[in-house]
C-alpha cells in the first residue's frame, strides 16, 4: 500500500497502555504513525501537509471499513480512548506557533486580551513539552493556568478526558483552551470556537484552510470527547505569564468540624490557623488545596491519626528561589498517592495487595512529612511523572457539599471490612463548562482512589458507586480512570438527559455516518454515546 509522505504504517497487531492495566487487540496493519514533513521547510506547510494526511487515514479508515483513534502519550486507565480496528501515533506532532496580532480577532482585543497570550500548538505536544516551550523558548516566558500531577500527557489526550489538577479557582485543562481545529471527515476540516468568545480573525482561519464555526455548545462538546468527535490538529490555548507555586505540606491535622467546613465551603477561614499564610496576601495567593487520607491510620478528631494537607500558593516570578530537587528516597513533592503507591509496588510485585495497608502506613508520612516549602514553576512543580507497575486509580467527581459526606461513606466501607490497597486524596477543582467534563459541578471536589489494581481494588469501587446511587448523592467519574460502571443510564444522570443528548447531537452534525463508524468505539458503545440522536428518557 503506498502511503503518502508523513504516514508510515505500525506493524502492531495489539497495544498496552501506560499504566500496563490493559491490553488492546488492533487489526493488523491499520494502525499508523504519523509525523511532519521535514522536507518542506515552512512549518506552516508542514502543518498543512498534516491536516491533508490526516484526512487521508480517514478516507482510507472508511474504505476500509476500519476503526480508528488518534493516541498520544496512551496515559488513561480506560478504553475511552482506543480502537478496536487501529491507532494513530500522534507523538511526533509538536509543531506550535506564537500567535500574532494579526491573527487575534477584535472581540479578543476589545476585552483586554493580548497576541502573547495565545499559542497554537499540534496535539502530539505533551505537558512536558509544552511547560518546556512557554517556560525556557516563549519571550517572555509564559505559563499554562493548571497541570495536573502528571507531566506525560499529550495536550490533546489530557484536553479529551478532562485532566485536572487541584487549582480550585481556575479548572482543568479543557478550561484554558479557547479553539480546536479538528478534521471531520476526509474532505471536512474545522476551526471550532465559542460564538460567545471568537478569539481569532478571519486571517487564522484562512491559513488554515478551514471551515470556521463559532458555537458555544458544539465547542463545549467537543471539548471533552475522548478522539470520537474526529481528529483534534491543534488546539489553541490562553496562557499567562509565568509564575511560581510555593508548596507546603501539612501533616497529621485533626479531621475535626472545622476542616469538614472548610471541605463543604471552600471557606479557609475556618482552617487559618493551619496553614502557612493567609488565603490571600500582598505577595501570595491560595491556588491548590489538597487532602490526603491514609485509611489505615485514621480517626476523627485526632491529630495523631490526622489528614494530611497540600497547600500551593501563587507567587509573582522571580528568579532567586530554590529549585527543587529529589530527596535521598527519590520523592519530590509533586509525587502524589498514585506515585505513592508505585513505590510500593517497585518492592513487593505479587505480594502487594495482601501488605500495602501496613507499606502505606509506613509510606504516607515518608512521602508527605513535613518539610521547608520550595518553589517552582507549573512544568518544575509538577514534573516527576514516573510509571512502576500495574496500579489503579478512580477518580469521582463531587459537589464540595458532599465531600465530606462521601468520604465518611468510604471510610464506613473500609471499617465494614472490604480490603482497600491504597489510600484516598482530594482535590478541589473549578466546574467546567464542558458538557462532559467530569468536573460539571461549579465547586467540584475530585475525590481520587489511588491503589493496586485487583479485583479487590475493582470490586471497591464498584461498592462506592452502587452506594452513592442508593444513598441519590450526584457524582461523577473521570473519563481517563478506571470507570467500568458508566452506561447511558449512569451518563443521563450524571450530566442530566439534556446535556448528552447535546453532546450526541453535536457529534452528529460534525461527522457524517462513515466517519462516525471510523471514531466510534467499543467504549462509546457501551455509553450509548454512537447514537444516531439523542433520545431523553
Amino acid at each position: 500500500m503506498a502511503l503518502p509522505r508523513g504516514i508510515e504504517i505500525l506493524p502492531i497487531t495489539s497495544w498496552q497502555n501506560k499504566h500496563q492495566n490493559f491490553t488492546q487487540k488492533l487489526t493488523k496493519n491499520a494502525s499508523f504513525k504519523l509525523r511532519n514533513d521535514h522536507s518542506l521547510s515552512k512549518s506552516s506547510d508542514k502543518y498543512k501537509a498534516t491536516t491533508r494526511n490526516i484526512q487521508w487515514l480517514i478516507g482510507h479508515a472508511i474504505q476500509q471499513k476500519i476503526r480508528l483513534r488518534a493516541m498520544g502519550s496512551g496515559w488513561s486507565f480506560s478504553k475511552v480512548a482506543v480502537s478496536e480496528g487501529g491507532i494513530i501515533d500522534t507523538k511526533s506532532l509538536r509543531l506550535s506557533f506564537s500567535i500574532s496580532k494579526s491573527y487575534v480577532s477584535g472581540h479578543y482585543l476589545d476585552q483586554g486580551g493580548i497576541p502573547e497570550n495565545l499559542f497554537f500548538t499540534q496535539c502530539g505536544m505533551s505537558i512536558l513539552q509544552l511547560n518546556a516551550k512557554l517556560e525556557k523558548e516563549k519571550q517572555p516566558s509564559r505559563s499554562i493556568k493548571a497541570s495536573g500531577a502528571s507531566n506525560g500527557q499529550t495536550i490533546a489526550g489530557a484536553l479529551s478526558t478532562g485532566t485536572h489538577g487541584a487549582a480550585f479557582n481556575v479548572g482543568a485543562i479543557q478550561d484554558f483552551v479557547k479553539g480546536i481545529h479538528l478534521i471531520v471527515g476526509k474532505n471536512r476540516h474545522i476551526w471550532l470556537e465559542r460564538h460567545s468568545d471568537p478569539i481569532l480573525s478571519d486571517k487564522f482561519v484562512d491559513w488554515l484552510g478551514a471551515e470556521r464555526i463559532q458555537d458555544d455548545t458544539m465547542f463545549n462538546a467537543a471539548l471533552v470527547s475522548f478522539g470520537s468527535f474526529g481528529f483534534i490538529h491543534g488546539i489553541l490555548i490562553e496562557t499567562e505569564p509565568t509564575f511560581l507555586l510555593e508548596e507546603h505540606r501539612i501533616d497529621k491535622i485533626a479531621y475535626d468540624s472545622l476542616l469538614k467546613d472548610t471541605m463543604v465551603t471552600q471557606n479557609f477561614s475556618a482552617i487559618q490557623h493551619l496553614l502557612p499564610f493567609p488565603q490571600f496576601s500582598p505577595d501570595r495567593a491560595l491556588y491548590h488545596f489538597e487532602i490526603l487520607i491514609n485509611p489505615y491510620d485514621f480517626e476523627p478528631d485526632n491529630k495523631n491519626k490526622g489528614v494530611y494537607i497540600k497547600v500551593a500558593y501563587k507567587r509573582q516570578y522571580r528568579n532567586n528561589y530554590i529549585r527543587r530537587t529529589r530527596d535521598h528516597r527519590g520523592l519530590t513533592y509533586g509525587d502524589d498517592l498514585l506515585g505513592l503507591i508505585q513505590t510500593v509496588m517497585d518492592s513487593l510485585g505479587a505480594l502487594s495487595s495482601k501488605i500495602v495497608p501496613s507499606l502505606v502506613n509506613l509510606l504516607f508520612p515518608l512521602a508527605y512529612k513535613e518539610t521547608q516549602a520550595l518553589e517552582g514553576t507549573i512544568g518544575e512543580t509538577y514534573n516527576n511523572t514516573k510509571f512502576r507497575g500495574k496500579v489503579a486509580s478512580a477518580a469521582l467527581g463531587i459537589d464540595i457539599k458532599d465531600s465530606v459526606k462521601v468520604t465518611q461513606e468510604i471510610l464506613d466501607i473500609i471499617n465494614g471490612g472490604d480490603t482497600f490497597p491504597g489510600g484516598i486524596s482530594l482535590r478541589y477543582v473549578k466546574g467546567t463548562n464542558a458538557l462532559l467534563g467530569f468536573t460539571k459541578f461549579e465547586k467540584t471536589c475530585v475525590l481520587e482512589l489511588d491503589g493496586v489494581d485487583s479485583g479487590v481494588t475493582r470490586n471497591f469501587y464498584q461498592k462506592i458507586w452502587n452506594r452513592l446511587e442508593v444513598l441519590n448523592i450526584s457524582y461523577t467519574l473521570h473519563w481517563g480512570k478506571i470507570n467500568f460502571n458508566l452506561n447511558f443510564d449512569r451518563l443521563q444522570k450524571m450530566y442530566g438527559a439534556a446535556t448528552v443528548q447535546h453532546w450526541i447531537d453535536t457529534r452528529n452534525q460534525l461527522l457524517d455516518k462513515n466517519t462516525r463508524k471510523v471514531f466510534t468505539n467499543n467504549f462509546i458503545e457501551r455509553c450509548g454515546l454512537d447514537k444516531e440522536s439523542g433520545v431523553i428518557v
